[in-house]
């Protein structure tokens, strides 16, 4: 397969809140009030458990059919461990993002552990969001100025 550029667009409307755009759909990123924001919606943070929480249900379900694992329901519990410091510019000493995140996935099904073993393995590897927490992905920022 070729590769596939996926994008989005987004436009400030405060000091906190951002609407982002992808194809047909429309979405708020904002801080809760007590980190200054006005609580439209979750933060960044909150979304990148929410894109992996949803990456590793569709894998999941890809998978399990793949497998011919009979998949009854699944629930996902994801939470991640961050120092707030760095965003804040208070402290330089540790890293801005999540220093750890922990996944709980809780799967109705009668396959065996082995079955279940192989299939979390799969879903680990073969989730793009998972693999870009796990690896490095280059970044390239760039700056164009308006009205210059």
């Amino acid at each position: 397969m070729n590769d596939m550029k996926v994008r989005v667009n987004a436009q400030s409307e405060s000091a906190t809140k951002t609407v982002i755009k992808a194809r047909k759909f429309q979405f708020v990123v904002d801080e809760p009030a007590e980190l200054g924001g006005t609580n439209e919606g979750p933060n960044p943070v909150e979304y990148i458990l929410g894109a992996f929480a949803g990456c590793l249900s569709v894998m999941a379900h890809l998978i399990a059919k793949e497998m011919n694992i009979e998949l009854r329901s699944l629930k996902l519990d994801i939470s991640g461990l961050l120092n707030p410091a760095r965003l804040f510019g208070k402290s330089f000493d540790e890293r801005a993002g999540f220093k750890e995140i922990s996944v709980v996935i809780k799967a109705d099904t009668d396959a065996d552990e082995a079955t279940l073993q192989k299939w979390i393995e799969a879903i680990e590897d073969r989730c793009p969001v998972s693999d870009n927490l796990q690896h490095v992905t280059p970044v390239n920022i760039a700056l164009k100025t308006v009205g210059r």
